[in-house]
């Protein structure tokens, strides 16, 4: 069976549209499970400046929010999205709430947990703002903790957006 890469899965946008990775085939992808209501949310602020400063360079940050984690996301997918946009000026896609562990996971975030484990070989996604750093070829580089910063990612993607691995 061929290597499984970002490019094999598609998920559903915040606004219920089909988004497929592969469409993005040879950009760089932040992928972050969201919630509105953690003691983590100010992070939308540097995940969208990481936007603002990489798009053009071929960054993608993509917001999944779950409700998975003391349900500090309880809303419907309408009011998460206008929550980000209002309090933090999200303007990077942002896909349909979803399960990040359990046997409802969503698929995407299985690959990610498998590829890159976390501490100690872990692969359940701990908290909130979990983040997975995805190379132009598809293939995930790293694994973040919830409190790493987002703009302390910024040498990491930088390593990425030019094909060297950090």
């Amino acid at each position: 069976m061929p290597k499984r890469s970002i490019y094999d899965f598609s998920a559903v946008s915040i606004a219920g549209q089909r988004a497929d990775f592969a469409a993005r085939r040879g950009q760089v992808f932040l992928i972050v499970n969201t919630a509105s209501a953690c003691g983590f949310t100010p992070q939308f602020k540097g995940l969208e400046q990481l936007w603002e400063d990489y798009a053009e360079r071929g960054l993608v940050v993509v917001g999944f929010p779950s409700n998975q984690f003391g349900a500090q996301d309880p809303g419907s997918n309408d009011e998460i999205a206008s929550f980000c946009e209002m309090n933090y000026g999200v303007s990077f896609p942002m896909m349909a709430k979803v399960d990040v562990n359990g046997a409802s996971a969503e698929p995407l975030w299985q690959w990610l947990k498998g590829a890159a484990p976390g501490l100690l070989g872990s692969e359940a996604v701990k908290w909130n703002f979990t983040k997975f750093l995805v190379g132009r070829d598809g293939q995930v580089i790293k694994r973040y903790a919830p409190n790493d910063e987002p703009l302390s990612l910024r040498r990491d993607i930088e390593a990425a957006l030019a094909g060297k691995t950090p």
